[in-house]
């Protein structure tokens, strides 16, 4: 076979290995990106903050408790700013949190991701919070636990004009342990801007 045919043949065969590969990659990622359903919110009537997340990680989909992951850092902070213990139960920490005038959400209600990473999330859709706002109208302010969550509110809830006007929006350092640039101290202090919403035991 001349050497032109040959380099074409070869060429050709490398393509199409190429693109075999892409293509079952590509399968492989949609496959792996499931469409996944947020948590219920956690609130008792007059809460005065609500912390928002962006999306449950994979742990906490999986349990079906918020900040399930064991490295997470928010129950051991919220412990320190509200006063109780982070060694508690998981319904004992809500209760605690919860009536603290903490409440918990996420920003989105559903997305399809692969993995835990907010830099994996897909098809976002937000939750309905202008039904949680009328049901909780003495909220003060909104803390949100990381950059994807503000980003993702700023994006879908605040163009809705349905955010009271009072509230006050607190960006928080994650503290998620895909986020270890900042220690535990360090994200702590920046989280104490929620004590003046907190009643703390």
């Amino acid at each position: 076979m001349p050497y032109w045919r040959t380099w074409l043949s070869r060429k050709a065969s490398r393509s199409r290995r190429h693109w075999r590969c892409k293509k079952h990659s590509n399968t492989n990622q949609s496959l792996a990106e499931h469409l996944l359903t947020g948590l219920a919110p956690l609130s008792q009537p007059g809460a005065r903050v609500l912390v928002l997340g962006s999306m449950p990680g994979a742990a906490s989909l999986t349990q079906q408790q918020y900040y399930a992951h064991p490295r997470n850092l928010f129950w051991p902070v919220m412990a320190e700013l509200a006063g109780f213990s982070a060694a508690l139960p998981y319904d004992a920490k809500v209760q605690a949190l919860t009536s603290a005038g903490v409440a918990l959400w996420d920003v989105i209600g559903s997305c399809r991701r692969a993995g835990s990473l907010d830099s994996a999330i897909r098809d976002e859709q937000v939750n309905d919070f202008a039904a949680f706002f009328a049901a909780q109208p003495q909220l003060l302010a909104i803390g949100f636990n990381g950059a994807k969550a503000l980003q993702s509110f700023k994006r879908h809830v605040l163009p809705q004009r349905i955010v009271p006007p009072q509230l006050q929006l607190l960006s928080l350092p994650s503290t998620s342990p895909a986020h270890a640039a900042l220690g535990f101290n360090e994200k702590l202090q920046q989280w104490r801007q929620l004590m003046p919403f907190i009643v703390s035991f």
